[in-house]
């Protein structure tokens, strides 16, 4: 499994030699999953293109997967609360927009079934983290869950995350979640569920700016930065696989 922004890219693009490890790994036999905070559009996409087995997306709001040349389209929540959450979440955007300048609507934002999505880092130039902080309280005054990532502040009702994500669609594909059988790797608060949940967790690089938001620190860090951290751990799966 893999986040994929700052994991599987790096500066705003997928590194081509992780892509290339994606299908290595896929064609060796093992399971391939991104596990992104990236939105419902983001995730048909790479669903149906990328060499994976399907895809985790909107920090484990819901999953997607081909079966019988098909997407098939899972949520965590049904069609009528997602609707309802979203109106919720309008109050939260006017804030976070009236309260702290340099912030923006994320540029996907369009593409989201459940979660709003702010931007402090992609399109905007870089808040400092004390603006983060700030964007972070404001989505838990109004009671909802949020995680940071390398770009994004994401904010949702209800108490999903990437890892209740990911053993939703292990369910529906009847894969063994058991936290021995899988190795992780990303480099972002949102990725706090992952690291603590399987015994082969991994940083990539660039984890060490956001160390100090993630309680359970990921138990391997790769040299590489990104993709090219990704990549470097594929290969060492491999080779350790023989």
């Amino acid at each position: 499994m893999t986040d994929v922004d700052d994991t599987l890219s790096l500066h705003g693009r997928v590194v081509p030699e992780a892509f290339a490890a994606m299908a290595r790994a896929k064609a060796a036999g093992l399971a391939v999953i991104p596990v992104t905070g990236r939105p419902a559009g983001w995730c048909d996409h790479i669903g149906r293109m990328w060499p994976c087995d399907g895809v985790v997306g909107e920090n484990g709001g819901l999953w997607f997967y081909m079966r019988g040349g098909k997407l098939v389209e899972s949520y965590a929540q049904p069609a009528e609360l997602r609707a309802a959450n979203q109106a919720k979440l309008v109050a939260i955007r006017e804030a976070v927009l009236a309260e702290v300048p340099g912030a923006a609507i994320a540029s996907d934002q369009p593409y989201r079934a459940l979660d709003l999505a702010i931007d402090f880092a992609e399109d905007v130039p870089e808040l400092p983290d004390a603006d983060i902080d700030k964007i972070v309280a404001i989505f838990e005054r109004f009671g909802a869950m949020c995680k940071v990532s390398s770009i994004h502040v994401n904010g949702w009702f209800g108490t999903f995350d990437k890892l209740a994500g990911f053993q939703g669609l292990c369910a529906e594909l009847g894969l063994d979640p058991s936290p021995d059988r899988w190795a992780y790797s990303g480099d972002s608060a949102n990725d706090a569920p992952m690291f603590a949940h399987f015994d082969v967790s991994v940083g990539v690089a660039n984890v060490d700016r956001w160390l100090p938001r993630i309680p359970v620190a990921p138990a391997f860090r790769t040299a590489g930065a990104g993709g090219y951290g990704f990549a470097e751990l594929v290969d060492r799966v491999l080779a350790l696989r023989g």
